[in-house]
């Protein structure tokens, strides 16, 4: 226990000597559930001591967060309260949230790579693994709810209508929903650890999508974390296509598998079989992958995947709707159209709203924002009254997007309704 505590005050101090005199304003902990949660507690608390009169940092606007995964021999709090998702809520601190990452992209970093989500074509657009059947369609429905208390900053309390038609909370999602405050969950759909992004939209998207078809399921995988509420988490090369030739651990693999092309000439995908001890068992599937050069992307397609991510964080950025600070805010303000047991399966509409009644003016520019992400592989439309009542129209952003296929996105206000293009996030404002 002395030598614990010890440990403890040497992390802490070293936290804040880098806080105070080389102004880091974030720190992120590997494995931060093998903490104690009074450990990240404490360093939480000597870091927002810190005052800029004092110190010169602004202390309560550092960052810390991390994976808050429980396994091991901490595992179910074997040692003590452990620094893990659930167990965090309410500190303020962050954690990476794997259900949003899972929904999105499709079955977990455990399971058969080709099983889909919502952007990878689940139901909608079926794969190897995929029936499109019943079954098929419950799961990409119940996706679409995990996402939905994602994009409300995986809230534990956030109440919503689920797939059955019925009021549900994060929690009630069978536990998907775990933060008590927006700026706790950390939305991501890759990282460093297992397949990027887009190795995994080789493995799960069907064997006719071609390469643009793959290019549109990876810019509507990034738009769903660069929209939602929290922080949102984007891994270095996501918008450029990066690969690492489907090679799921690539920490010791070198530059060959590892590189990122700031020329935009390639993505590096086909470079070989990745590294036998994560991949062995992967190994038929991953030749049958690379060896499709037609799957690899030219600079035309790096370069639209870059410029559109650029183009939604500047959405993002275009509205304090997008980055709400508080649970009640996000309670009051964001909304779904298109739920219940009749929803279109593999279409989400998120709502945000400034006009809520003894609530402040957050955005001086628009009412209501209306968010449509679209995971099908066909135009769809959505009905909605306020369409024909307020001057909805596409965000100027996107009028003037990188990608062409978003520019179509439109407003029709005499049906009170508004038209989205296949595999395309689309976001409408009204003044």
């Amino acid at each position: 226990a002395t030598e614990h505590r010890m440990m403890e005050k040497l992390m802490v101090d070293d936290l804040v000597h880098w806080a105070r005199d080389f102004q880091v304003d974030g720190f992120r902990f590997d494995l931060m559930g093998h903490h104690m949660k009074r450990n990240l507690e404490r360093a939480r608390d000597a870091l927002h001591a810190l005052t800029p009169a004092r110190d010169g940092v602004e202390g309560s606007a550092i960052l810390l967060y991390g994976e808050g995964w429980d396994f091991g021999e901490v595992q179910g709090g074997k040692r003590g309260v452990n620094a893990t998702q659930r167990n965090l809520a309410g500190t303020g601190i962050g954690t990476f949230n794997d259900r949003l990452r899972d929904a999105t992209r499709g079955g977990s970093p455990f399971s058969d790579r080709r099983e889909q989500g919502f952007a990878t074509g689940r139901f909608t657009a079926p794969g190897e693994m995929d029936r499109g059947d019943d079954a098929s369609r419950a799961a990409l429905l119940d996706a679409a709810d995990r996402i939905k208390v994602g994009l409300a900053g995986n809230l534990s309390g956030y109440r919503f209508t689920d797939r059955r038609g019925n009021a549900n909370s994060g929690a009630g999602l069978s536990g998907t929903g775990y933060t008590a405050d927006p700026q706790e969950c950390v939305n991501y759909v890759e990282a460093h650890d297992n397949e990027t992004l887009w190795d995994k939209i080789l493995y799960a998207a069907p064997a006719a999508a071609t390469l643009a078809d793959r290019v549109r399921m990876q810019m509507l995988a990034l738009s769903v974390p660069a929209l939602a509420q929290g922080i949102a988490f984007f891994h270095a090369g996501g918008e450029i296509l990066r690969t690492k030739s489907l090679d799921a651990d690539s920490y010791d693999s070198g530059d060959w598998f590892n590189r990122l092309d700031f020329g935009y000439e390639t993505n590096g995908w086909g470079m070989g079989l990745p590294m036998a001890e994560k991949n062995r068992d992967r190994w038929t599937t991953i030749r049958d992958r690379i060896r499709r050069a037609d799957l690899a992307p030219k600079r035309a397609e790096i370069t639209l995947a870059n410029r559109a991510f650029q183009d939604l964080l500047a959405v993002r950025r275009s509205s304090p709707l997008f980055r709400l600070r508080t649970a009640q805010d996000v309670q009051a303000r964001v909304g779904f159209l298109n739920s219940g047991p009749s929803q279109v399966p593999g279409l989400i509409v998120m709502t945000l709203s400034d006009a809520v009644a003894g609530a402040d003016d957050l955005d001086p520019r628009w009412e209501q924002i209306v968010v449509v992400f679209n995971g099908t592989p066909a135009e769809q439309r959505v009905a909605y009254p306020a369409f024909g009542q307020l001057a909805f129209e596409l965000h100027p952003r996107l009028r003037a997007a990188a990608d062409p296929v978003v520019r179509i996105a439109r407003v029709d206000r005499a049906a009170s309704s508004i038209v989205v293009p296949a595999r395309t996030t689309a976001v409408f404002v009204a003044p």
